[in-house]
């Protein structure tokens, strides 16, 4: 007995033979694979319908079957009907509540199509989980209640889709039997639709009339809804057509994840091709070096091809030995992707704290890792009448268009082109939370045009000259800590010994380079910024600096550090307990803070964020000012 996709077999125990599950397996592995979301508002049935979608499909165990009816009696559902969103709803809470929560991933299959499923969740404090599901999606189901129309949600899912570069949107009236099955009020909620696609760029989409609870127009046209002509939901599943073949046509893109080298004699580069063909020959280019080569030979687990194409995991094997690691691509060496790092992006925010523009955070694109900054973003969306709205952060669930800044180039390509070189995260330094996903659009017209110049004098040279390694001296601390008073009696000791110095401070930066700064944190990160690249260019006229700033907060120290060679960024926290600074006082400005007349204020209204691991540590209780500069620089020793 031979099994095909037309005449599929179905075993007993007693029958199988091992040729006939070889067949079965190959049919099944060799099957194309759609992966779809379901979204929309709260409670439009977006559960119910994945579990219906399971349940007619056949992939429902007994077990499971005879759980999912006795808990459906248990959560209230009469008679005979089965509560299908329960084969979903997997997390206690998503049961107790009703709702989805996290993002549900289903595998089912059908004679034609494998699928895989992911159940969004529909209200908006949970809309990043819906950016996870549809980020790897090539359909999207947008469930709409029937009685309901049009809502937020509906607006959201369907913008966020369209901007994740979804093509195939299938919008689901749902609940049809709770209004009669009334053609009008479906034709209605289509039109409302229609009009609102248009709007953000949707010009086809398949609209349907379903109800996941009893069935109409999932696997058979319901007798129910006549007037309907299209498909069941199950049959357009099975048939809508794929991006495979576009991706690969597409020019070569893999992006490096592993180098293979198991011993002396192989050295092959491994990843997924992303898009394009390759072959045994051909010319390749490794960015963002821009060296070239050729394919000596394509390797896998089964063995050595003579063609790879988009969706394939490989390792690539060169014939020649050019430098290559992970997080380089490699592409068709005469139509590479671009290079740089300044760009304008989309963000949507997925973090309960806002956005801080300026500060430095990791950008993840494809297996390239690189620091980060955001800028203030030029506008919001507002979702529903896709006005853009002026703003000045990003707020939990905003979307927004931004400018970022990589700390070196990336290898990238529009997102509208290339999700896999387009589509990034963004990850907090600090607690190490996935806080936003983004596409980028364009390189800035700067970033190509501003080169970096070479001199044949370097930072190397000009420290010998001055017979001194060059470094940042960082004293962090509360405001009356001493930090500028400890600062300046380290500098008075480093000219004793012929050091070359100079010494930032604070107050003295705002008076001129930093004058156009207050005091949020917006611009206390900015204000950080600049000192720290006016200090890294000191550094790099062999110069020890010394610079005596609140610089609150650990992140913005982190990214001064990450400017430098490892071991010339010297951390000093000036470690003095807030009630030791505020009774000192010297400048006045606690007593204003506590009064209400100086807002922003570090240790009062505005967090102070002590060093975890500072290189030196004083404590201005146990020590004087003088002890304290004469600790340090024996901490220091030897300065060359």
């Amino acid at each position: 007995m031979t099994a095909s996709l037309d005449n599929p077999v179905i075993y007993k125990a007693d029958e199988l033979i091992a040729s006939d599950i070889d067949a079965y397996l190959d049919v099944h592995q060799h099957k194309s694979l759609l992966r779809f979301i379901t979204c929309g508002s709260v409670d439009d049935g977006k559960s119910t319908l994945i579990g219906r979608l399971l349940y007619d499909s056949k992939m429902i165990f007994e077990d499971q079957l005879a759980t999912l009816e006795s808990d459906s009696k248990r959560m209230g559902t009469q008679g005979q009907d089965i509560d299908f969103a329960l084969l979903v709803d997997g997390l206690a809470a998503e049961r107790e509540q009703g709702i989805t929560i996290d993002v549900a991933y289903r595998f089912f299959a059908t004679e034609k199509r494998k699928f895989i499923v992911a159940d969004c969740p529909g209200h908006e404090q949970f809309t990043r989980n819906m950016v996870t599901g549809a980020s790897t999606a090539d359909l999207a189901v947008i469930l709409i209640d029937a009685r309901k129309g049009v809502l937020v949600q509906t607006r959201r899912h369907s913008y966020l889709a369209k901007l994740l570069g979804i093509r195939n949107i299938v919008l689901a009236v749902n609940k049809m039997d709770l209004i009669d099955y009334d053609q009008a009020k479906y034709d209605a909620i289509v039109a409302e639709y229609t009009e609102f696609a248009a709007s953000i760029g949707i010009s086809d989409f398949t609209p349907m009339p379903i109800s996941g609870f009893k069935g109409d127009n999932i696997t058979e046209i319901s007798p129910n809804t006549p007037w309907y002509n299209g498909l069941p939901l199950m049959a357009h599943l099975e048939t809508v057509a794929l991006d495979n073949d576009a991706d690969q046509a597409k020019p070569l893109r893999m992006a490096v994840q592993w180098v293979n080298r198991p011993n002396l004699d192989f050295r092959g580069f491994s990843g997924q091709i992303a898009t394009g063909t390759v072959h045994p020959g051909d010319a390749i280019r490794v960015l963002p070096s821009g060296k070239t080569t050729t394919i000596k030979k394509i390797v896998t687990l089964d063995g050595e091809l003579q063609e790879a194409v988009a969706g394939q995991s490989v390792t690539l094997c060169f014939n020649d030995e050019i430098d290559c690691s992970r997080g380089d691509v490699i592409a068709a060496a005469d139509n590479p992707p671009e290079v740089a790092d300044q760009f304008e992006s989309t963000i949507v925010w997925m973090a309960d704290d806002a956005l801080v523009p300026g500060r430095s955070y990791w950008l993840k694109l494809g297996t390239q890792m690189v620091s980060a900054t955001v800028q203030a973003p030029k506008y919001t969306v507002n979702v529903n009448s896709m006005e853009h709205m002026a703003a000045k952060t990003l707020e939990l669930n905003a979307i927004g268009v931004a400018e970022i800044s990589t700390d070196k180039p990336i290898v990238f390509a529009p997102y509208a082109e290339n999700h896999a070189l387009g589509g990034f995260i963004l990850i907090d330094k600090i607690s190490n939370a996935t806080v936003a996903a983004g596409m980028l659009h364009f390189s800035l017209r700067r970033a190509q045009n501003v080169h970096w110049q070479a001199t044949d004098i370097g930072r190397d040279a000009h420290a010998m000259l001055k017979n001194q390694k060059p470094r940042i001296l960082w004293f962090t601390g509360l405001s009356g800590s001493g930090k500028s008073t400890i600062a300046n009696e380290v500098e008075k000791a480093l000219h004793l010994m012929n050091r070359h110095t100079f010494l930032l401070d604070g107050d003295n930066v705002r008076h001129g380079l930093n004058k156009d700064l207050g005091f949020t944190e917006t611009d206390r990160i900015e204000n950080i910024r600049r000192v720290g690249e006016v200090a890294k260019l000191m550094a790099d006229a062999g110069l020890i600096v010394l610079t005596a700033f609140i610089s609150p907060f650990r992140a913005e120290r982190d990214m001064v550090r990450a400017m430098l060679p490892e071991g010339e960024f010297v951390e000093i926290f000036v470690d003095t307990p807030l009630e030791v600074a505020e009774a000192r006082d010297v400048k006045g400005l606690y007593k204003k803070a506590r009064a209400g007349q100086l807002k922003n204020f570090t240790g009062i209204d505005s967090p102070y964020e002590p060093p975890e691991h500072p290189d030196i540590r004083v404590n201005t209780v146990e020590m004087s000012p003088a002890e304290a500069a004469e600790y340090i620089v024996r901490q220091l020793m030897p300065l060359k």
